[in-house]
């Protein structure tokens, strides 16, 4: 995958966390805390859901995407994962 693919990618997820976390797009800034987003547990596995729909891959809900702790971590997780699944 290329970076202009990776930046889409990117650009990509930071849409479905903002659409199914009712999250304002200027705060899901990489360094915005999924606290400070006032995202819960239930909004992370919904916005975890629409990627698994939206990418056409399973992702599991071990707890690995649940820890994430800012935007940055959980794109980057989400990033890596759909692009092992998709190679």
């Amino acid at each position: 995958m290329n970076e202009t693919d990776k930046a889409k990618l990117v650009e990509d997820l930071i849409d479905v966390i903002c659409k199914e976390g009712m999250v304002d797009r200027e705060k899901a800034t990489p360094d915005a805390t999924i606290e400070s987003l006032d995202l819960k547990s239930i909004d992370i596995v919904m916005i975890l859901t629409a990627i698994e729909e939206k990418f056409d891959v399973y992702i599991p809900m071990d707890g690995s995407f649940q820890e994430a702790k800012t935007v940055q971590e959980l794109i980057d997780a989400l990033a890596t994962y759909i692009q092992k699944e998709k190679a």
